[in-house]
């Protein structure tokens, strides 16, 4: 028998909308090897996720250039086209979203996500605004799979923990979710988020 979900809550980076930092730096860095290791050594996942932790890109930038000054240019590039980073919306998973909403379930949206560049994104991708509301990681300095980013976006938007499901592509974010309380899938694509959502007794259309 389906578990009994009252509250569905979104990833957005990589489920919702395309985020992949080569798209600029295959233009700023056109060797394919020397982009690899700045990636590895200068502007890592790692060092990004403290401006998703609420850092601020002056602070982080700084922090960089004091360590490689002659990599600069490169450093102060990636704010400066992040835009270019997040390309499109996964158009087949923003129409589940929409379809949820539109069926009158409570829909929420909980992301890793720096504050001021969420602000863009909201522009760009006005479907953002649908939901019923968004935790963003930048705003409040708690990050994915913190259980307390959990449980802080349950009390705020009125969340039964046992009885949301929470969709994420990052598998530490979804086990995080389950240490929370929370129902979790791995998002990997459309067509499998539908079947997953199927199999908590959630019909699409």
């Amino acid at each position: 028998m389906p578990q009994q979900i009252d509250h569905i809550v979104f990833d957005i980076g990589r489920v919702l909308i395309h985020y992949d930092p080569n798209l600029p730096y295959s233009r700023i860095i056109s060797d394919e090897a020397e982009r690899k290791w700045f990636f590895e050594n200068v502007c890592t996942h790692d060092w990004n996720l403290e401006q998703d932790r609420g850092r601020g890109w002056a602070e982080a930038e700084a922090l960089l250039i004091e360590r490689h000054p002659d990599r600069e240019e490169h450093i102060r590039a990636f704010r400066k086209h992040w835009h270019e980073m997040v390309s499109h919306a996964y158009e087949d998973s923003v129409a589940i979203m929409e379809a949820l909403i539109a069926q009158g379930r409570d829909v929420t949206m909980l992301t890793n996500f720096a504050a001021d560049t969420f602000v863009e994104a909201r522009k760009m991708f006005p479907f953002l605004n649908k939901p019923g509301g968004v935790t963003v990681s930048g705003e409040i300095f708690l990050i994915k799979p913190d259980v307390a980013i959990y449980e802080k976006h349950a009390r705020d938007f009125n969340l039964t923990p046992q009885a949301t499901l929470f969709i994420d592509d990052s598998y530490p974010n979804v086990e995080g979710a389950r240490a929370a309380g929370r129902h979790a899938v791995h998002f990997i694509d459309a067509p499998t988020l539908r079947k997953d959502l199927a199999e908590y007794g959630i019909a699409l259309p």
